[in-house]
């Protein structure tokens, strides 16, 4: 094989030119990586210099240097990087040689089928020329398909030691340096530095950081395009009130001013600089004896800072910049009542409330002053204190219900001015209309426990009146053997007389005034008293530390005391309830069972810690009124027991025939739609021997009919009987509804002679019974059923109407009086434990609540039960479109 003269091609490139031209394409593509590898090692001694010369500019290195080192040092740098690029120059492209060496080695093929191409055979004959051709054309096709690749430069060939790292690492390094205030620029290495007697260059660092309880961030005002020549920034800086701006000068002739022009009057102060200690955390005193010169030198390079308060708008002004500062004013909190305070179960106010603040409520409390006592009076105690519970700090719009015991407090029966005072993280208050009333007081079964109060309030009031609580202490005791049963409770006033007559000191007074309160709570309560303290002490303990975020031991430590503290209560509570039959039972809706107390106590462990404070505090607010709302068994007389013992069976007979009304409508229904899918199909429906009324079994006293299950192994009976059975069905069931009429007429009677008005729904009930009653005589079921709903809708309103009478009787007997009353009618929305509920009354299932986890799991079982029905296929027709219909498929 010799090389043809010239590289001419022959062979397939003559005979193809498309392949000609793709493998032309080929080869300048290897030219190309090629000339890269060639040119990119090149580049590394340059880019190695260039990253030294501005990580030393950066660094600060020419800053620092004498002329004549920052001199030889550049020019040392300069003349590297020019002798880096003596080597392009002889820099070549590559011949097509290299580029077809290049195919071949980065492809693995054999045979040169690129070199082929410019070799001709050695011996001209025609079938070497023939064959020749033929090979040229084969390995010009694997040529086109041929990949050059990308540039592989082996940059570590020429940088064995793997130097090229060090300049890139020094590159990052100083560009992280670059924004701190050593840090130097580029053109540093080109400019003569000041002599040593000479101010160096000003920088100015100015910056503003609002107060803490906004939660705003600093603003940087060195970044915003301050001018010079007196001529404001474009953009002012939206700060709010009371930020504090920060201006700190280093370099310069240390002659700088900062300035602000108040924009409300026009008017320039000057901002002193502040102590250095203070700024940088130590003195920095000028040494004796230096030179005036090199002193002005150091004070030029100590950092000046100047601080102040930003209380209005205006403009900075510091060495020819100047800023223009925007001050949001911070607005007063606003605070309101949301309803009327009200008295709970066991005495406490519960005060709801609405507040807003624009940056957020520190917090908020009840003011509470008194009305009617003297003017010169001497108190005893301090005005009570009513902090109310923030949904979480710094909210900035707050809505809650706060609940506190203070019927310890002298001042609990009083007419009294409550006022609500909300605070900002800035100091400011905002107050809401006064609102009077009688502060609740703690309501006492026995007289003598009562009394014992009046005594202790009378001097604890006016410390001035001691004589004469003596004097109603000894009017007490006149004829103990009639009003004082008990001998310890003799002995205890004896004892507390005989500290009121030797007290001194308010000290002194202060002890008998908690002594005399707790001999009335224990003759009032005993047990149970103690226990409600100690449980309302542990409920604070535990408030308070997550107010102030204690650690997770000490929560855990006041969670274990609480428990405590709450089955003591709830066993000495226990205790206390009457033993008649009638008081054990109880609305399912006013129950607070252990089980919930147990959980609420265990979620309020876990949010706090979680580190959900906020939510913790929220529950055990919830916990706390719930409490303040639980009503305490209290002994009645037997008078009152008999007579809630008959409200109690009224109401039983109420639900007895809500029950029955119900039942009777649907299998009236169910007799209806069946005798109508008779008369569809035409069909007789002879039966078995027409023995339906037979085979059907005995109904109950009460009248009910056998359960769906033993329906279900037997068949269902409506399909055995004819359509006359059905209409005869249907007259049987009118005895059923005139009985249920005549029930409703005597519960009707029962509850006049209670004292509870019967409302209009329960008459509008019996009407349409009596209609329903005449519907099933003639056999009409769609009527019939149609008067049934609407009787058991009109019971359902005249229980309503009842409920509401007792529940207005009930309050009135516990004393709460109209403004009670009004406070109840604030609270909608809970329950008497102060939870919170759908109705303000008893749930008869016509409103729509938010369901539990039990009722959840039940309607689901529910259904799960109807689709299994349906999916058996073994009921009638109208079963099958009745069950369709409860799953709303139709």
């Amino acid at each position: 094989m010799t090389p043809q003269p010239g590289g001419t091609r022959t062979g397939a490139f003559r005979t193809d030119p498309a392949l000609a031209r793709r493998v032309a394409i080929k080869r300048f593509l290897a030219r190309l990586v090629l000339f890269a590898e060639r040119v990119l090692p090149l580049f590394l001694p340059l880019a190695g210099i260039a990253a030294i010369f501005v990580s030393l500019a950066w660094l600060g290195v020419y800053r620092q240097l004498p002329d004549a080192a920052r001199l030889v040092l550049v020019f040392a740098l300069t003349a590297a990087f020019v002798a880096s690029l003596l080597p392009f120059a002889r820099l070549r492209w590559p011949a097509g040689e290299d580029a077809d060496r290049l195919l071949e080695e980065r492809n693995h093929l054999a045979h040169q089928p690129v070199a082929v191409q410019d070799d001709a055979p050695a011996f001209e004959t025609p079938f070497a020329r023939a064959l020749w051709v033929e090979h040229q054309r084969r390995m010009a096709e694997t040529i086109a398909a041929l990949d050059a690749g990308l540039p592989r430069p082996d940059i570590a060939r020429f940088d064995r030691y793997a130097l090229r790292a060090v300049p890139a690492l020094l590159l990052v390094t100083a560009l992280a340096y670059s924004g701190s205030n050593g840090a130097g620029v580029i053109a540093d290495a080109f400019r003569q530095q000041p002599a040593a007697g000479d101010a160096p260059g000003l920088r100015i660092d100015a910056w503003i950081t609002p107060p803490a309880y906004t939660g705003q961030p600093p603003v940087f005002l060195s970044g915003r395009d301050g001018q010079g020549d007196g001529q404001a920034a474009a953009a002012k800086a939206r700060v709010p009130q009371n930020a504090q701006a920060t201006v700190r000068i280093s370099g310069g002739s240390a002659d700088e001013k900062v300035l602000f022009r108040r924009a409300d009057d026009g008017t320039v102060v000057d901002i002193a600089m502040i102590d250095p200690a203070k700024a940088e955390g130590e003195a920095a005193p000028t040494a004796t004896g230096t030179p005036p010169s090199t002193a002005a030198n150091a004070n030029a390079n100590a950092a000046r800072v100047h601080e102040w308060k930003l209380d209005t708008s205006g403009e900075l002004l510091v060495g020819g910049r100047q800023w223009a500062i925007d001050v949001i004013p911070d607005k007063a909190p606003e605070i309101a009542f949301d309803g009327q305070p009200r008295r709970s179960a066991n005495g406490a106010l519960e005060i709801g409330f609405t507040a807003r603040d624009d940056y957020g409520l520190a917090k908020a409390y009840a003011e509470i002053e008194p009305l009617q006592e003297k003017a010169d009076a001497i108190p005893l105690y301090a005005l009570p204190e009513y902090k109310l519970d923030l949904p979480r700090h710094n909210a900035r719009d707050a809505k809650g219900l706060s609940s506190r015991n203070i019927t310890e407090h002298p001042l609990s029966g009083r007419k009294v001015r409550i006022t609500l005072v909300a605070t900002d993280g800035a100091g400011q208050t905002g107050r809401s209309p006064p609102h009077e009333m009688v502060l609740p007081a703690r309501a006492f079964v026995e007289p003598l426990a009562a009394a014992v109060a009046e005594e202790r309030q009378v001097f604890a009031l006016d410390i001035r009146d001691l004589r004469y609580a003596i004097a109603l202490n000894e009017a007490l005791t006149i004829r103990p053997e009639e009003t004082i049963p008990n001998t310890t409770h003799y002995l205890l006033l004896q004892s507390a007389q005989a500290r009121m007559k030797l007290a001194r000191s308010t000290g002194e007074l202060e002890n008998t005034a908690d002594y005399l309160w707790e001999i009335a709570l224990g003759i009032d309560g005993g047990e149970l008293s103690l226990a409600e303290r100690k449980l309302r002490d542990a409920q604070q303990a535990l408030a308070d530390a997550l107010e102030r975020n204690a650690p997770d031991e000490e929560i855990k430590k006041l969670m274990d005391e609480l428990r405590a503290a709450m089955q003591e209560f709830m066993s000495a509570m226990a205790e206390r309830q009457p033993n008649a039959e009638g008081q054990q039972q109880q609305s399912a809706q006013n129950v607070l069972r252990q089980r919930d107390l147990e959980n609420m106590m265990n979620q309020i462990e876990n949010l706090a810690r979680s580190g959900n404070r906020d939510a913790a505090r929220q529950m055990l607010s919830e916990l706390q009124r719930m409490m303040n709302n639980l009503q305490a068994g209290r002994p009645q007389r037997g008078g009152q027991q008999q007579e809630n013992s008959q409200v109690r069976q009224q109401i039983d007979k109420l639900g007895e025939i809500m029950q029955e009304q119900q039942r009777l409508m649907d299998e009236t229904f169910k007799l209806d739609q069946a005798l109508k899918d008779r008369m569809q199909r035409g069909d007789p429906g002879d039966g078995e021997d027409g023995e339906f009324l037979e085979q059907m079994p005995p109904e109950g006293e009460d009248g009910q009919q056998p359960q769906q299950g033993q329906e279900g192994q037997q068949g269902s009976p409506t399909d055995r009987m004819t359509a006359e059975q059905l209409r005869e069905a249907l007259k049987n069931l009118r005895a059923q509804q005139d009985a249920l009429g005549k029930k409703l007429d005597e519960l009707q009677k029962g509850l006049g002679d209670l004292g509870v008005k019967p409302g209009e729904g329960f008459g509008q009930a019996e009407r349409e019974m009596r209609g329903a009653g005449e519907a099933l005589g003639k056999s009409q079921g769609e009527r019939a059923v149609e008067g049934q709903g609407k009787a058991l809708e009109a019971l359902r309103q005249g229980a309503r109407d009842m409920m509401n009478q007792m529940m207005q009787a009930m309050r009135g007997q516990q004393g709460q009086g109209e403004q009670q009353g009004q406070g109840q009618g604030n609270q909608t929305g809970r329950d008497p434990l102060g939870r919170p509920r759908a109705t303000t009354g008893p749930d008869f299932g016509e409103r729509v609540n938010v369901p539990d986890e039990i009722d959840v799991q039940r309607a689901r079982e529910i259904l799960e039960a109807i689709r299994k029905k349906l999916g058996d296929n073994a009921g009638p027709e109208f079963e099958r479109r009745y069950l369709e219909r409860l799953l709303d498929i139709q």
